[in-house]
């Protein structure tokens, strides 16, 4: 009797709830609970199961056509609006990213040719500790073998980056 009463009394508290939803339309790929609206615009209602609309901000590009760009607006790297930057100032920019680029692929270089030194062809030194536990050799020769992938990667996206700037 008291499961019955709790149950019921349940039922009528959340019967508000559900007439209080409002009807979804979905006008294309826009969703509104405007009934007017929707009329104006045809509409079709959305029946069964929820509906979760996430607002999202537009493309900066306006209009909203997916009209295809001309090929001028293609080649461009920037906006019309961005700052123009005089031959001098773009040079030394170059020059800078250049240097960057040569310390990284230093450092990359070194870092692949340390890994590949303590790799040993695929028999690293082992320590005391390992002597004793197999295990701990063959997942840090895994992970020193991952470290080289990795390394040897970073080294080829980086003389990738310097022949873009060439």
């Amino acid at each position: 009797m008291k499961k019955t009463l709790v149950a019921l009394f349940t039922a009528v508290a959340l019967l508000p709830m559900a007439w209080s939803q409002d009807r979804i339309y979905r006008c294309g790929n826009e969703y509104t609970n405007n009934a007017n609206d929707a009329k104006q615009r045809g509409c079709k209602v959305v029946e069964g199961g929820n509906v979760t609309v996430l607002q999202g901000s537009r493309p900066s590009g306006g209009g909203g056509s997916a009209a295809p760009r001309s090929s001028s607006s293609t080649t461009s790297s920037s906006p019309s609006t961005a700052p123009k930057v005089d031959n001098a100032d773009q040079k030394a920019r170059d020059s800078d990213a250049r240097a960057i680029l040569e310390a990284e692929l230093r450092k990359a270089q070194s870092r692949f040719d340390e890994l590949k030194k303590e790799y040993n062809d695929g028999f690293p030194q082992k320590s005391a500790l390992e002597m004793r536990n197999p295990q701990g050799y063959a997942e840090r020769t895994a992970d020193i073998k991952t470290g080289m992938t990795r390394a040897e990667a970073d080294v080829e996206g980086i003389k990738r980056e310097l022949s873009r700037l060439k």
